[in-house]
């Protein structure tokens, strides 16, 4: 788990210079519409809507927007989405995952399929990397004056796989099993915690070393990828390195 929260730490410093709010709010509708039509509008009965509620808050949508979102999922009218996954390999045999929300199936392959392409990597049949990754229940909050054993015991009682102290970066990342994301919400909510953020995601199982210019090949793709509207998260099993991101280089 530690390769991975400190690659998220990574992303969120670049995210921090160039984020594109706009796009990050449409990115965030799909999310609250698909939340809304799945599990209703209820956010208390509704897991997957807190945690699109937790990741519009910290992007600062107006809540304005966040209610018309909300309102406009409940009625009839609502955007009619589908939610896709295109599984693949980059440079160096890397192995990428590609969440989608789209309303035109065949516009979205065309792009995403375009971006591999351009930058040296194939799109693989559907299940082709289910031994790659799993799915997991990730929370992520500042450390704070949270007490690491107690928290951490409470955590663990509360059905958490997992819980790292990153003091470096001040973060706290806890992990379930994709079933248990739910209860470990409700914990969050007793505890009096809003995390930072919340939500599954695809963790792999294993890692894989590249050379930097693969590095800096496979960061242009997949900033390629998260730059389509479509695209809501995109994973890999790069394995981390300080001297790889400090290295990067993506002109």
């Amino acid at each position: 788990m530690a390769g991975h929260s400190k690659w998220k730490n990574i992303r969120d410093r670049k995210g921090a210079q160039d984020a594109k709010k706009g796009q990050a709010f449409t990115k965030i509708i799909k999310e609250l519409t698909v939340a809304v039509k799945t599990g209703g509008a209820d956010a208390e009965a509704n897991p997957r809507l807190r945690s699109a509620l937790l990741s519009a808050r910290a992007v600062n949508m107006p809540k304005d927007n966040i209610d018309r979102a909300i309102k406009k999922a409940s009625g009839a009218d609502a955007d009619t989405l589908q939610e896709i996954t295109y599984e693949g390999y980059g440079p160096g045999g890397v192995a990428i995952f590609v969440e989608c929300t789209t309303d035109n199936n065949i516009r979205t392959v065309a792009n995403v399929r375009s971006s591999f392409s351009k930058y040296g990597g194939t799109i693989g049949k559907d299940g082709c990397l289910q031994f790659v990754f799993s799915r997991k229940g990730v929370f992520t909050l500042p450390i704070g004056k949270i007490n690491e054993d107690d928290f951490t015991m409470t955590m663990i009682d509360a059905g958490a796989e997992d819980v790292e102290f990153d003091r470096d970066s001040d973060a706290i990342t806890v992990t379930s099993a994709m079933e248990d994301f739910g209860k470990i919400q409700k914990k969050f909510a007793e505890l009096g915690i809003e995390p930072k953020e919340s939500g599954l995601q695809r963790i792999p199982s294993d890692t894989k070393k590249v050379e930097q210019k693969t590095f800096d090949t496979l960061m242009k793709l997949i900033e390629k990828l998260e730059d389509d509207d479509d695209v809501q998260k995109v994973y890999h099993n790069i394995e981390y390195s300080d001297d790889l991101a400090n290295s990067l280089h993506l002109k």
